[in-house]
């Protein structure tokens, strides 16, 4: 292996310097020298410096791995952050936003995860469905199998919606391998905690739309299944009921939207931010946010931005947050929240600042669920804001924990039918009409209309909105897909949402390959294609959660 490498880093020099034919443009094996004059443009040219650095550095991070003899278990943390929807084209666009907010051209920009070492792809399907939804793409990730759409914590022998289908089909979690080996334990999301993806995380369901009691259908709950909130406050006693023997502590930390599912119909338990008239959805009367402080007497239950602010994460063992009655903020709309929300990086960083109290490392899981819903808006603008919060959330990430010691995976469960095209030219606006290479007025279609970089194969089409930052704001309104004169419109205003091709009342799930980047102990397993249910592996592998000799 080591003089296999040896010899890809001579060829590559050598290539570097010279142009290496392959037999099929000269006499097999010639090589012809470049000209000092060639060779001097190509060694000082700044692309060529980037490639030859990121050379060296791909080398070292071999070097380093090579120095290792037992990865195992080496990870005595691990994070996965999964941007929800954050497909490649989500990534793309939102470096390049971000790199033009920065004044760059902005193609040049980097996101956060995507300078790890380690990068690879997974494939998104679900067993019953091409395209796949995030109940079960996040479960193949938590539990290392593939499942059913719409199924949460259970395999593919489940009947969706069939309560009685549950029992013997349950899968253990990367989170509850992690209660069991002693570590602490978070979960972190801009949408309902309850909500497909972090409920992944610890809920067996029949049906993701479970969210509370009220959601379920009678004899679902006559024969014995409990919603998914009522599973989260119980986590700790469902979990050592099902495996005998098993003596853990619970959930550490739970940060998120979704109060509605914790509390009763009643105008009485109503938030000082409450939407509705009556906040809570919950029929069967309990109020499970103080059945969670019953339980957990040590504990802090937050609902505010004051409140989360003043956690210390020194002397805080357990933080239980919930910050709106649904899905929290668009990050652009923070600001407009009665209470005050904190942001996703605020909640990353408050969370490792608790769990890494425990000397034997925690795991967390972080969701940012709103890039998501954005897309299903035809909202680029929220979509792009939330995944460049989503890549802030990663860096402080980073800079709070030792790469030594800390599996970094950032992902996604699923991507959308967002598309970047129309031949703009360099640093042209990302959310800008397109214009051409080499030309001032934006390009126009056979139509005789301009038309924007980004856009929707399907949805509800266009508006414009303004500066509203709420990209739900469009479904009060009539769908509108097909072609708009966009001539006299801001289209990189928030309140701007893409052409759609396929009316639809909401965009959909794209059924490509998403990306997986990481960073620290097992980072290296992360390469090639593979099943999204390998995530779930590399995590178990790299912290040694459980013994598979």
């Amino acid at each position: 292996m080591k003089n296999f490498k040896k010899s890809v880093v001579a060829i590559t020099v050598i290539c570097s310097l010279v142009a290496c034919n392959d037999g099929d443009n000269g006499p097999e094996g010639t090589v012809t020298t470049l000209s000092s004059d060639s060779l001097a443009t190509s060694v000082t040219n700044d692309w060529f410096i980037q490639g030859e650095k990121r050379i060296k550095t791909a080398e070292a991070n071999w070097q380093h791995l090579e120095a290792i003899t037992d990865l195992k278990g080496k990870a005595k943390n691990v994070i996965l952050f999964v941007g929800d929807g954050m497909g490649v084209s989500t990534i793309t666009a939102a470096r390049i936003l971000a790199g033009q907010r920065k004044g760059m051209l902005g193609e040049e920009n980097r996101l956060s995860f995507e300078q790890f070492p380690f990068s690879g792809f997974a494939k998104t399907y679900n067993v019953d469905a091409q395209t796949p939804d995030s109940a079960g793409t996040m479960t193949a990730m938590m539990s290392g199998i593939k499942t059913d759409a719409g199924v949460l914590g259970v395999d593919a022998d489940i009947q969706r919606g069939e309560c009685l289908s549950v029992a013997g089909n349950e899968m253990i979690t990367a989170l509850e391998l992690a209660e069991i080996a002693g570590k602490s334990t978070g979960i972190i999301s801009t949408a309902r905690i309850t909500h497909a993806t972090p409920a992944a995380a610890y809920a067996k369901s029949a049906e993701r739309n479970w969210e509370d009691i009220s959601d379920m259908p009678t004899d679902a709950v006559a024969e014995g299944c409990e919603d998914i909130a009522s599973q989260l406050v119980n986590f700790e006693a469902n979990l050592e009921a099902r495996i005998a023997g098993v003596d853990v502590d619970g959930i550490d930390v739970v940060m998120g939207g979704g109060r509605r599912h914790f509390l009763p119909k009643d105008t009485a338990f109503n938030s000082i931010d409450a939407v509705s008239e009556k906040e809570g959805d919950r029929s069967d009367g309990r109020d499970l946010t103080a059945e969670w402080q019953a339980t957990y007497t040590d504990g802090y239950y937050i609902i505010d931005q004051a409140s989360f602010d003043a956690i210390n994460p020194e002397t805080t063992t357990r933080l239980f947050g919930l910050f709106n009655e649904s899905h929290m903020q668009y990050e652009a709309d923070r600001e407009n929240d009665v209470a005050g929300e904190p942001s996703l990086s605020e909640m990353t960083s408050k969370a490792i600042d608790i769990l890494d109290n425990n000397e034997k490392g925690f795991f967390l899981t972080v969701e940012s669920g709103r890039i998501d819903h954005a897309h299903h808006a035809g909202n680029a603008y929220n979509a792009l804001n939330d995944t460049i919060e989503f890549a802030k959330a990663v860096q402080i990430a980073i800079d709070s924990t030792n790469p030594e010691d800390t599996l970094i995976i950032v992902t996604a469960d699923h991507s959308h039918v967002f598309t970047i095209a129309g031949y703009p030219k360099r640093g042209n606006p990302i959310l800008g009409k397109v214009v051409g290479v080499g030309k001032t007025e934006a390009s126009l279609a056979k139509d005789g209309m301009p038309y924007t970089t980004l856009g929707y194969t399907n949805g509800r089409g266009y508006q414009i909105l303004g500066i509203e930052t709420d990209a739900d704001a469009v479904y009060d309104l009539d769908i509108a897909a097909g072609r708009v004169d966009l001539s006299t419109i801001d289209t990189t205003t928030a309140g701007f949402h893409q052409e759609a091709l396929v009316p639809r009342s909401s965009e959909t799930h794209a059924g490509e390959d998403v990306a997986v980047f990481a960073s620290g102990p097992g980072a290296h397993l992360v390469t090639g294609t593979n099943e999204q249910s390998l995530i779930f592996h590399i995590m178990n592998y790299a912290a040694g959660l459980t013994v598979n000799d």
